[in-house]
């Protein structure tokens, strides 16, 4: 709850530092969200880059044009 969150927000705040999303209530509704700041770690966005290059490499798409697998992807959606 917000009296809670207000009386404990350091405890909060290294929870969100470790990676967790807290929502705080007001009468057991939620009325916000404390979530961890994004940042960017170039070392993790080159590792997977560098994953998906390699997934990529194995996929085989034998005679599959572009608008085939656009086709594939829009399926169901209609």
């Amino acid at each position: 709850g917000a009296y809670e969150a207000k009386t404990k927000l350091s405890e909060l705040l290294d929870r969100v530092e470790r990676g967790e999303r807290i929502t705080i209530t007001r009468h057991g509704k939620a009325i916000a969200e404390i979530v961890p700041k994004r940042t960017h770690d170039p070392v993790r966005a080159a590792e997977a880059m560098r994953r998906m290059r390699a997934l990529a490499a194995e996929v085989k798409l034998d005679d599959l044009t572009w608008e085939d697998i656009k086709a594939i992807r829009d399926e169901g959606k209609k």
